[in-house]
């Protein structure tokens, strides 16, 4: 196939191929970019494809492809690793500000909230947040797996009552 009915195919697939990008990045300029970039990517492997085969096929599995590997490239950038000796790993998706007190506020908020759960509760919940599996937490705490995970429930709702307004 030559580069001009190469070009003339891809021509008549653009419509398709705007339509396809919008159901999958649900932004008109995210949808316009992934088409552009769909459409370099055939041109630049244009010798890859197979004449006979499903252009469309081809040019949608591009476009998938190429979505999922720039959805992946964005979650990545999103997870840092924190210095603490435990290297947790933490995930910044909507919750950035450019202003660290704003996150110490919030952090001593969540805190405080916390800490006025009545004993029973913090406990468990402290364990689990930490990390406890239900059974360790049972068996530290010496009470009935049941138990604990009906404690942990009660605070997880106590909490979100109280930190309602940080509900996303």
């Amino acid at each position: 196939m030559t580069a001009l009915e190469f070009g003339y195919l891809l021509q008549q697939y653009e419509k398709k191929l705007k339509l396809y990008a919008l159901k999958l990045t649900t932004n008109l300029d995210d949808a316009q970019d992934l088409v552009q970039e769909t459409m370099l990517k055939a041109l630049k492997y244009r010798s890859k494809f197979s004449e006979g085969t499903n252009f469309g096929a081809w040019m949608h599995t591009i476009m998938k492809n190429t979505f999922i590997n720039q959805y992946r490239r964005s979650r990545k950038r999103l997870v840092t690793t924190d210095a603490t000796e435990n290297q947790v790993y933490i995930n910044n998706s909507r919750y950035t500000s450019d202003y660290p007190s704003d996150h110490l506020t919030l952090h001593k908020e969540i805190t405080d909230t916390v800490e006025q759960l009545d004993y029973k509760y913090k406990e468990p919940f402290q364990l689990h947040f930490a990390g406890y599996k239900y059974q360790e937490i049972a068996e530290r705490l010496s009470l009935p797996v049941g138990t604990v995970k009906s404690r942990i429930f009660t605070a997880r709702n106590l909490l979100s009552v109280q930190l309602r307004a940080y509900a996303i």
